[in-house]
């Protein structure tokens, strides 16, 4: 059995975000945090199985549950929502680690997410994070540069068939050593063939399985 703890921070322009902490050990020495897609939720299956692989292995799981799908973003410029991207995530991670002391950390973030990823692999606190970039916005300079450079052991999965995915960035990929590509050929941006679950399915349990050999 694991315990789930869920709260709320007051994050940017006053607005809750909720956020869960699993946990099988009071005390764990690791944390996994998982920053989900805008629609792409943590109770999705890349990020639910990545969940489980996590908590079997004794390592706390935070889900920040941000909502940027909401109305209350309508308004935004990207440039906004992305400015709050980075401080929502960042005042959640501040809470719950003023709480929790950990040694080890890992980060799998999912499309959106990924900005957030690439802001906080900056911080001394994740020098050594394993990293996991699922379906990132290959386009947005933030995220390519923090993936080319990063010194973090990394896995990265995208498929060709994903309108983030850029062939002339995702080739130079080869030259950091650190970093572990997977070019998944007809996946889309959820990771999956449009109309073909059954394949689909099989593509998840190799996706999953990388996660877990990581």
């Amino acid at each position: 059995m694991f315990k789930v703890k869920t709260d709320t921070i007051t994050g940017y322009k006053e607005k809750d975000i909720p956020f869960t902490i699993l946990s099988t050990d009071e005390h764990a020495s690791k944390l996994a945090i998982l920053l989900p897609g805008a629609g792409y939720t943590t109770q999705a299956p890349l990020l639910h199985y990545s969940t489980g692989i996590f908590l079997r292995k004794s390592v706390d799981v935070l889900q920040v549950n941000y909502t940027y799908n909401d109305k209350f973003y309508d308004h935004f410029s990207m440039e906004e929502l992305v400015e709050a991207i980075k401080h929502d995530v960042g005042a959640v991670i501040d809470n719950v680690l003023k709480e929790n002391s950990y040694e080890d950390y890992y980060f799998v973030g999912k499309s959106l997410g990924t900005i957030a990823m690439a802001s906080l692999l900056e911080r001394e606190t994740f020098y050594n994070a394993k990293a996991v970039w699922l379906t990132p916005l290959l386009n947005r300079d933030d995220v390519f540069e923090s993936m080319l450079n990063s010194h973090n052991e990394s896995l990265c999965f995208i498929g060709d068939d994903d309108t983030h995915y850029n062939a002339e960035r995702y080739s130079q990929f080869v030259n950091n050593p650190k970093l572990v590509t997977s070019l998944l050929a007809g996946a889309d941006h959820s990771l999956q063939y449009k109309s073909d679950p059954v394949n689909s399915i099989d593509l998840l349990k190799t996706v999953i399985k990388k996660i877990d050999e990581f």
